[in-house]
């Protein structure tokens, strides 16, 4: 497996989203997900602590007993857990940041993110409480989400010399949704910020399962989400079903994961999974090299 940097972290190129465990996934089915993952070469985990309602951490702190060290583990804090609060404030980060420790059973997260903007509290506040739990050894890098260029820039001149700085930003980003291409994206690689897409395969729709004239299957994470599923995006998923099969007998999944890892900036795609062939196949997906003429034909097939 390879691995690219985010700050002085080194993750490997595709990584376990775990959003679905507590949700679609007990416990013993995410131990099964999680052990699978390390099997196969992958080092990190991305959980929020709303996932699951607090339950993702715990399972994941649960799984990990005795072999921390093996994992790079990011979460997020901003949006409201029932109980506990939300925002960006030095006091809220303080007591969020305890609460997904405990969870996690770890006394240390490797890279704390701020979920989303928060428009009450500044940007200096918010940076200054992540580089207390960094200088205390809480934290070892710290990555923003749903942030734009503007928002980078300005978080960027926030930092105070030799302050812990955001190294990573986590937004949309996939083959059918490119709006950071225009402004993020670029400054990203002009800060050295590491960009992490989420939604990678399109909420399911760049995995395969999905086809044109044919009815949505039952099981899927749009199962009931038929406003995501519209004959519009499905020609464009024919377009690369077709493409990735003229090209080698490849399918859309490695497709969509080898696309995202030509962006330099991209540290790692991150993936949810509900099996081990699940996790086998987001692993074995990463390992097509596209050419530039490859780039550039998907380019007009999505023009």
């Amino acid at each position: 497996m390879q691995t690219r940097p985010i700050g002085a972290l080194n993750v490997s190129i595709v990584g376990l989203g775990c959003n679905n465990f507590g949700r679609r996934a007990d416990y013993d089915a995410s131990l099964k997900v999680i052990d699978a993952a390390l099997d196969a070469g992958i080092n990190f985990l991305d959980t929020a602590d709303i996932y699951g309602g607090g339950e993702s951490e715990s399972f994941i702190g649960r799984a990990l007993e005795g072999r921390r060290d093996q994992v790079i583990i990011a979460t997020k804090f901003g949006h409201e857990v029932a109980g506990q609060g939300k925002g960006a404030s030095a006091e809220y980060i303080r007591i969020a940041a305890e609460a997904s420790l405990r969870r996690l059973k770890t006394d240390y997260i490797d890279l704390y993110q701020l979920h989303t903007p928060d428009p009450d509290v500044p940007i200096a506040e918010t940076l200054g409480a992540l580089n207390d739990l960094v200088q205390a050894g809480k934290v070892r890098e710290i990555g923003c989400s749903n942030f734009t260029a503007e928002m980078l820039r300005e978080a960027e001149s926030a930092v105070m010399p030799g302050a812990a700085r955001f190294v990573s930003v986590q937004n949309h980003y996939s083959m059918l949704t490119r709006g950071d291409e225009a402004a993020v994206l670029p400054e990203c690689e002009r800060l050295n910020i590491a960009y992490l897409p989420y939604f990678p395969l399109e909420r399911g729709l760049l995995t395969g399962k999905f086809r044109l004239g044919q009815p949505i299957p039952d099981g899927t994470r749009l199962t009931g989400n038929i406003e995501f599923v519209t004959d519009e995006k499905l020609v464009y998923v024919e377009k690369l079903i077709a493409f990735a099969n003229e090209h080698g007998g490849h399918n859309i999944l490695e497709l969509a994961f080898s696309w995202l890892l030509t962006r330099p900036q991209i540290a790692s795609v991150i993936a949810g999974a509900m099996t081990h062939e699940q996790v086998f196949n987001n692993v074995e997906a990463a390992n097509w090299q596209l050419s530039a003429g490859d780039l550039a034909e998907i380019d007009e097939l999505l023009a």
